[in-house]
């Protein structure tokens, strides 16, 4: 007779505004930028260009079409290029990383559950950043790679709203988690598919739907202490998925010019 394997309980983080304080894309678009892939003033006028037609584009209405200017944008990018920016980016986040959310990642980690990143931020980042929190893994959104660069197309769903999901769901089949037992963090309404998937859902520093959710369904609300006064604010789509694609805008724009 055989005998099934104990199920695992997982933890999952939201990256931008739960476990770290700010923007990750926003760290990294300052480093591309820096490394020289983007001119200074380039990287403002494309930004404020990509702003501008988000927000007021009558076919730009859903995260759908700002994933495919994003992987538009990153065609015929070299990988290397991206993991390069490593080097600056990773030490930041580690920086920005919230207490609170340390803590309760260690507090997760000592009852021996698997613990996540999972973000709409490139895979480059996230899984770095992860490993150097001693994390099971980090979940980001993947680029489709061809000899070392970046061909324009997913390689995976797009890890924001319902595409943080999808990617939970796999690594919980893969993984044999129970979804039921584990535990979910995110200060976003944006993934509310994802809270709703854990039995343990967790708002920290809610906006004011996810605040309103959480409140009606019992879910639990923690207030983390922010390090710095900046405020970055919202759209429909979350701060940090526009600030990937902003950046991702750019670095195409560049690249188009030379």
């Amino acid at each position: 007779m055989t005998t099934e394997s104990p199920r695992v309980v997982a933890a999952f983080f939201d990256l931008d505004r739960t476990l770290i304080e700010g923007s990750s894309a926003f760290v990294f678009g300052r480093a591309a930028r820096a490394a020289g892939h983007v001119k200074a003033s380039e990287f403002v006028v494309d930004a404020m260009k990509a702003l501008r037609f988000k927000l007021t584009g009558s076919t730009d209405n859903s995260s759908v079409d700002v994933r495919e200017r994003m992987l538009s944008a990153v065609q015929g990018m070299k990988q290397s290029d991206m993991l390069a920016l490593n080097e600056s980016v990773l030490p930041e986040l580690l920086n920005l990383i919230r207490p609170e959310a340390r803590e309760r990642l260690e507090h997760h980690q000592q009852l021996g559950h698997e613990t996540y990143i999972i973000s709409a931020s490139p895979i480059e980042i996230v899984q770095p950043l992860a490993h150097a929190l001693d994390m099971t893994a980090g979940i980001g959104t993947r680029g489709e790679v061809v000899d070392g660069s970046y061909t324009g197309k997913l390689d995976g769903p797009f890890c924001y709203a319902e595409g943080k999901a999808e990617a939970i769901r796999t690594i919980a089949f893969e993984r044999n988690i129970d979804l039921s037992a584990s535990y979910s963090y995110s200060d976003s309404v944006s993934d509310l598919s994802m809270m709703e998937l854990t039995g343990h859902a967790i708002a920290v520093n809610p906006d004011l739907e996810m605040r309103r959710i959480a409140q009606e369904r019992g879910w639990t609300i923690l207030s983390f202490s922010k390090k710095s006064n900046t405020v970055i604010r919202r759209t429909s789509f979350g701060a940090g998925a526009i600030f990937f694609g902003l950046t991702m805008y750019a670095l195409g724009a560049q690249r188009r010019r030379r």
